[in-house]
């Protein structure tokens, strides 16, 4: 049953579940307060700013009505009532993740094991069943990416794809590219050879969350697309040896494209980022971009190379990748924080053609949410 405790100050409460017990101080549920004067009731944003709560708010009274909490609120004189639920979803008291490359509830790491169940959708149901296109936005927000199939075989399709979830990612290379051979190209992508496994454009900061590909034209011998996840190779890395995991994760190396036009990019990044507490949060992977590291101490450069040589062979360990060819139609979207993408090489027999483009996994997870929102009111 559940339950409510009071400190003897009212500096913080305990909501008690059986063997669970959940602390709250009086300054978090005072600033975290849903009331019309605290929030706004059209979008939820804060009306005031922590300076306008009392420093010694204290807890002055706290009682379990059913499902809701009802908290008085001192020197304020204030009560606030808060829905359990939301508190239980949003608690902070847990032990702390001392360890680091740790992954978020909701993310499943893989590698070529995911082969027998690939992200898949049919664009015509995704683009008229909500329900549907909510499992598959679902699906790429845990494994990172996802394969739509019958789509229209026409010119700038791959803007309806990103139609379904938010908005084109303009870069130096326009709203779309296009990934073709060319005759003196600007970027190996768009030559017959393969390509290692990488993230694209780790010269921006910050980087497109989302690519798509999108497959016209595909007679080629050739050109399988792969994938890789490389939150997966991440935590092979790490299993493996921890100083070169760490050493890859503490010092930034250093990106750079010079293309036509003039355009420099460069950044300076870790190729593995974690956030503060140690989430596993991006990998920045693409040989073709690297530049010359210089944030590397001399006495470290040794083993930074070591560890950055087993990254890479991790990354192009068969068993790590999922293969799969596109014909026309087909597209695929990579979270581009986390899963790398390759090609094989292919004949100059044939055409091949896809068209690219980028947007950001924030409107895709702000899709989600609203859709799961509907869905969630729908059945009530």
């Amino acid at each position: 049953m559940l339950d409510c405790i009071l400190n003897d100050d009212g500096g913080f409460l305990t909501l008690v579940n059986g063997d669970s017990r959940i602390r709250f101080h009086a300054i978090w549920l005072r600033d975290n307060a849903w009331d019309a004067a605290t929030r706004s009731a059209d979008n939820g944003q804060r009306l005031i700013a922590v300076r306008d709560i009392p420093q010694k708010t204290t807890i002055s009274a706290a009682r379990l009505i059913r499902e809701t909490l009802s908290v008085t609120f001192a020197p304020e004189d204030k009560t606030v009532d808060y829905d359990v639920a939301w508190l239980l979803q949003n608690a902070y008291d847990r032990k702390e993740n001392i360890s680091t490359g740790w992954t978020k509830s909701g993310v499943e790491t893989w590698d070529s094991g995911l082969m027998t169940r690939i992200p898949v959708a049919d664009f015509e149901t995704v683009s008229t069943d909500p329900f549907e296109l909510k499992n598959w936005l679902g699906q790429i927000a845990r494994f990172g990416f996802g394969k739509l199939l019958n789509g229209p075989v026409e010119d700038l399709a791959l803007m309806q794809v990103v139609d379904l979830f938010g908005y084109v990612r303009e870069t130096n290379y326009g709203r779309h590219f296009e990934v073709r051979t060319e005759v003196n190209p600007t970027n190996l992508a768009y030559t017959g050879l393969g390509l290692q496994a990488h993230t694209d454009n780790p010269y921006r900061d910050p980087v497109p969350t989302i690519q798509v590909l999108y497959c016209l034209e595909s007679s080629a011998a050739g050109g399988e697309n792969m994938v890789v996840d490389g939150f997966r190779a991440a935590e092979c890395l790490r299993a493996e040896n921890e100083d070169w995991f760490n050493v890859l994760a503490r010092y930034c190396a250093h990106f750079e494209y010079s293309g036509s036009d003039g355009v420099i990019l460069q950044s300076r990044r870790p190729m593995i980022e974690l956030a503060p507490d140690g989430e596993l949060i991006g990998l920045r992977f693409n040989n073709r971009s690297t530049a010359a590291l210089k944030d590397v101490p001399f006495d470290d450069l040794e083993t930074y190379y070591a560890a950055y040589r087993r990254l890479g062979e991790i990354i192009d360990d068969p068993a790590m990748e999922v293969s799969f060819r596109l014909e026309p139609g087909e597209s695929f979207l990579v979270d581009n924080r986390r899963v790398l993408h390759a090609r094989k090489g292919y004949s100059g027999a044939g055409k091949r053609w896809f068209q690219g483009c980028y947007a950001d996994m924030d409107s895709l997870h702000s899709k989600l949410a609203v859709l799961e929102t509907e869905q969630l009111v729908a059945t009530q």
